[in-house]
């Protein structure tokens, strides 16, 4: 299983309604149909050292080409279309954990 994390900071820092953009720009990932789960949240900010992350996608792939079919989805390319001139910043991570995990 491949676990795909993508973290974004919005580029007007602290502004509500950019963010509210970002996730909403990016909640459209969801309706992406397929063999995994995938899911937009907002960081709800508790961290004491490190609070500049402001939208999270995190999902769960079975396999490589899985993730590879996903992003290649229109509703990707149109979501990323929407959201590139609203982020700031895009972390993005993929990992590969064992189904025991």
């Amino acid at each position: 299983m491949i676990r795909h994390i993508v973290m974004f900071n919005a580029k007007k820092p602290g502004d509500p309604e950019n963010i509210q953009a970002l996730f909403d720009g990016l909640k459209m990932l969801e309706t992406i149909k397929g063999d995994w789960k995938l899911t937009v949240t907002k960081n709800i900010k508790v961290d004491h050292r490190a609070n500049d992350i402001d939208v999270v996608v995190y999902g769960e792939f079975p396999d490589e080409q899985t993730l590879a079919y996903y992003k290649t989805h229109p509703t990707y390319q149109k979501c990323t279309a929407l959201v590139r001139p609203i982020r700031d910043q895009r972390i993005a991570v993929d990992i590969t954990v064992d189904d025991d995990f």
